[in-house]
């Protein structure tokens, strides 16, 4: 080949690949999706919240009267018996300390009480005094009576004469011993917490017995200390008597009927357990949200349906997660959520053609949940759908899986 040929046929070459490189350049380029499919399946639409698990009846133990209780050594997790265990005991509180002025006082109230006995002592003497007198005369009116010198009336006066000192003596020593009680009361008031202590001996306690069988399910104290009447000292339940507590939105509780079928996780074990709703309590009550929201709630109480060895693990006070099912429908024509859209004429959804093209399908939702809803109409079973469309994705344009 003669060389201009040669040249000829080298740049035509090179000019053919310049052009089909600018061809396949400017040639559009399926955008790469995540692709899911409409399938048939099971839908569940739920009411979900955080519940806490609580023991069906507990019972708070407090203490009955004011005064010292002691050391509470039980823990909790022990197992008690109704009227039999001691739970806790409560002995009478030590005096206070005195100021001086109110010392002072006490002292005076000694030196006082004891004037007052010693003047009781005296009158007691002075009665015993004429008592002996009274007696005396009395032998002395008898034997002149029994000779006649002296009147019957004489001989009375003498006996009432004795019958009234005798009397008299009898007051005078309970006037005495009332002063030594006094006494001793005064002395009483001058006592320190540590004398008291000492004069009190053994502990005269009120003990506390267990109302209930079951187990302890908090200690509100357990060192020794100074309480008042209806101050708790511990709690106590049956942590085989489990029931959950969810509060639901109002806007929520209203949908939610007793009997409604509930699934229960994120408890910590393995699978989800099985539960039915109670009751719907009729008071709702008003909480701050984490984000500082007023919201209305409502208590709704849950019982587990499932054996007790399946959810054995939990305890009092646990938290859980509760989906209360709304409605349920086995053979559900549906998409996942994250493939929806809104347009102009409602929801749509981007689903791939034969050639690979991203084509508007306008649909008709059902029932939802979280994370799927149902297909009243639009879309057919197997159609490929664009998950998560984003800005770049437009009717007819071309598509292709990720994967």
């Amino acid at each position: 080949m003669k060389p201009k040929w040669r040249r000829i046929v080298m740049w035509g070459v090179m000019a053919l690949m310049l052009a089909g490189g600018i061809v396949f350049a400017f040639q559009p380029q399926p955008l790469p999706v995540d692709l899911g499919t409409v399938a048939r399946g099971p839908l569940m639409v739920t009411v979900n919240e955080d519940g806490e698990t609580r023991v069906r009846d507990v019972y708070t133990l407090s203490a009955p009267t004011a005064g010292r209780v002691l050391r509470i050594n039980s823990e909790a997790g022990d197992l008690v018996t109704a009227g039999e265990t001691v739970l806790a005991e409560i002995e009478p509180i030590d005096p206070a300390f005195l100021d001086v002025r109110s010392e002072a006082q006490a002292r005076a109230a000694v030196q006082t009480a004891q004037a007052a006995r010693a003047l009781a002592a005296a009158e007691l003497e002075k009665a015993e005094a004429e008592l002996d007198f009274a007696k005396g005369e009395q032998d002395r009116v008898r034997m002149l009576f029994e000779r006649e010198i002296v009147s019957r009336r004489a001989f009375d006066d003498a006996e009432r004469l004795y019958r009234t000192r005798k009397a008299a003596v009898g007051t005078a020593r309970a006037g005495l011993q009332m002063r030594e009680f006094e006494l001793d009361q005064a002395r009483v008031q001058l006592l320190s917490p540590t004398e008291a202590r000492e004069r009190h001996g053994p502990c005269d306690c009120v003990p506390i017995r267990a109302p209930v069988s079951g187990r302890i399910l908090r200690l509100f104290r357990e060192s020794e200390g100074v309480v008042q009447a209806g101050s708790p000292l511990l709690e106590i339940g049956n942590p085989a008597d489990l029931e959950v507590k969810a509060e639901l939105l109002s806007a929520d509780a209203v949908k939610v009927r007793p009997g409604m079928r509930v699934l229960i996780d994120e408890w910590g074990g393995e699978g989800v357990l099985n539960g039915r709703v109670r009751r719907v309590e009729p008071y709702g009550f008003t909480k701050i949200s984490a984000l500082g929201i007023e919201e209305q709630r409502v208590n709704v109480v849950i019982d587990f349906t499932d054996p007790p060895e399946n959810w054995s693990a939990l305890g009092h006070g646990y938290r859980v997660g509760v989906r209360v099912a709304l409605w349920e429908g086995g053979n559900v024509l549906k998409v996942p959520l994250i493939a929806l859209f809104r347009s102009e004429k409602g929801w749509a959804v981007f689903a791939r053609d034969d050639e690979g093209a991203a084509r508007v399908r306008q649909v008709e939702l059902g029932r939802r949940n979280g994370l799927e809803a149902e297909i009243l109409s639009g879309l057919d079973e197997g159609v490929s759908i664009v998950l998560n469309p984003g800005d770049r994705i437009a009717d007819g344009v071309l598509v292709q899986s990720r994967d």
